[in-house]
């Protein structure tokens, strides 16, 4: 179970768990990422209502609607994501006496937190894991952090693989383009065919590091003249931009904002540009920096927990100190001056996400772990096996 808009993350996942034999469903809030699901995954679904915001009262009504839910199904296990939905859903399985409860952290939001919100989150997070017989996490830098924030135990808390949430589809829908294509989206944002592009995609908020690509893009759009900004997201209000710095991006001819995209059209976006920015405060395991690596595109990136799985420095990207503009417009300023070096990084990052991390490998690892957390709880023996080293799993970030 998880929160609607996190459903994306886990397509792919449940035909390879049903071929194991096991039934699959899937709990969150109700909306049409829901319904989505379950057509395009082929399982059933369960609508209850909960918010990503810390809301008591609805949170106890979601935690009573999801146990009522949960003594319905009376499902072997339950595999909860997201900071809500963990929290959630490990409440309402421990109640529900689920045996086999599964929390995956593919982010901690306390991290960027202060005062009485972090120490909210804290306790959140603390519950969750302590509620799960196994948690999961989507980076070794995400289980070093949760370890030394005293969340969870070494022995307690696994990373499948080489970490990321469901890999990346190299070989697929995220491979680089052709020119004619790579031409037909600058056209369609009004950008010059022989423009150097800086794009960013997620969403346009303070802790995405908004603030700080405005003040690097001032600095490299008067070192070169051909270069322009495509921003790709969408506004959150839960963490909006300091008053006036969107109006003043959108008021520049040089930088394009065009809002959210399709999600078939993603990979249209990455071959449109040639460097990606993501001066991001937090991450759990960056999408954006697999699927650009995918798109044999450089990144720069922060150095933050859940960028250091995703970006090797120096070698597929670079690595910037986060809420550092002058370091950010260096970095983004050095890939626009030296096409070899965007092409070696490029294809460096594309050969490594084909070795690393393709969906198939990450989908049967989780696959195999359900079954081996099963069959340890139906013997009645330790409910969660320690993790295994074989398995990837590093103490470290």
């Amino acid at each position: 179970m998880t929160v609607a808009e996190s459903l994306g993350f886990l397509s792919g996942q449940a035909a390879v768990v049903r071929a194991t034999g096991l039934e699959v469903h899937a709990i969150s809030a109700p909306g049409p990422e829901l319904r989505c699901f379950g057509e395009a995954e082929g399982v059933v679904v369960h609508a209850v209502p909960m918010t990503r915001r810390i809301t008591p009262v609805q949170d106890l009504r979601s935690v009573w609607r999801t146990w009522r839910t949960l003594r319905a199904i009376r499902p072997q296990i339950v595999h909860a994501h997201t900071p809500k939905g963990g929290l959630v859903g490990m409440i309402a399985a421990a109640l529900a006496g689920t045996p086999v409860r599964i929390y995956h952290i593919r982010g901690l939001p306390l991290v960027t937190a202060t005062g009485l919100r972090r120490r909210l989150l804290w306790l959140a997070e603390r519950l969750s894991c302590t509620l799960a017989h196994r948690v999961l996490a989507v980076s070794n830098s995400m289980r070093a952090l949760a370890i030394a924030e005293g969340l969870c135990p070494p022995e307690k808390i696994a990373v499948l693989l080489s970490g990321s949430g469901n890999g990346v589809d190299a070989r697929g829908r995220f491979r680089p383009v052709d020119v004619a294509a790579r031409r037909a989206v600058r056209e369609r944002h009004g950008i010059p065919a022989d423009a150097l592009v800086v794009g960013f995609l997620g969403r346009l908020v303070r802790e995405k590091g908004i603030v700080e690509l405005s003040n690097a893009w001032r600095v490299v759009r008067e070192r070169e003249p051909r270069v322009r900004l495509l921003l790709v997201g969408q506004e959150d209000a839960t963490d909006p931009l300091p008053a006036g710095l969107e109006a003043a991006l959108r008021s520049d001819p040089r930088v394009h904002v065009v809002g959210g995209v399709p999600f078939p059209e993603v990979p249209a976006v990455y071959g449109a540009v040639d460097v990606v920015a993501l001066p991001t405060y937090r991450e759990g395991f960056s999408n954006v920096a697999l699927e650009a690596a995918a798109m044999g595109v450089p990144i720069v990136a922060s150095r933050v927990p859940g960028c250091t799985d995703a970006v090797r420095d120096g070698e597929t990207g670079t690595l910037v100190p986060p809420r550092d503009a002058a370091a950010l417009a260096a970095a983004l300023a050095r890939y626009l001056a030296d096409p070899e070096l965007r092409a070696r990084h490029g294809a460096a990052a594309r050969r490594w996400v084909m070795a690393e991390f393709q969906p198939e490998p990450l989908r049967h690892a989780l696959a195999a772990e359900y079954c081996q957390l099963l069959a340890a709880a139906r013997a009645g023996g330790p409910a969660v096996p320690a993790a295994a080293p074989s398995r990837g799993v590093l103490d470290r970030t």
